[in-house]
């Protein structure tokens, strides 16, 4: 099955380790018919940017997604983070075993939707914290 993906003016989207870039002022329109890694640059988070630990979370995943190789570092990695994330906030227990199945799986895009999920459900509890007080 193809996937059709409509790229933006200026946007980048990232194929298995290349990088496409559309330097139009229209949008593109690609069909990929591989079942490769893609992800759109919007949805990247860089090691800079992975500032909270439900963002570095999904770093992790999306390393386990795009590259495929030393899994067993980022699956030790993950389970270290998901420790400390459940101790602090046990509420996201829900969403974490979500991920971790999906992991366990091999679907590691799924996975990465689910923790962008995390990553928004941890914004919800910051933004209660400095609510209260």
């Amino acid at each position: 099955m193809s996937l059709k993906v409509i790229l933006k003016p200026k946007e980048r989207l990232f194929i298995n380790g290349g990088v496409i870039v559309n330097d139009e002022e229209r949008g593109i329109n690609l069909i990929v018919a591989n079942n490769i890694p893609i992800l759109r640059e919007k949805d990247i988070l860089t090691e800079a940017s992975a500032d909270t630990p439900c963002k570095k979370i999904y770093l992790t995943v999306q390393l386990m997604y795009m590259e495929k190789e030393n899994l067993s570092d980022y699956h030790k990695k993950f389970r270290t983070l998901v420790a400390e994330v459940l101790k602090a906030a046990p509420s996201t227990t829900g969403l974490i075993q979500k991920i971790t199945e999906q992991i366990l799986n091999c679907e590691y895009y799924k996975a990465l939707k689910q923790a962008h999920k995390l990553i928004q459900y941890e914004k919800e509890l910051i933004n209660a914290s400095k609510k209260s007080a």
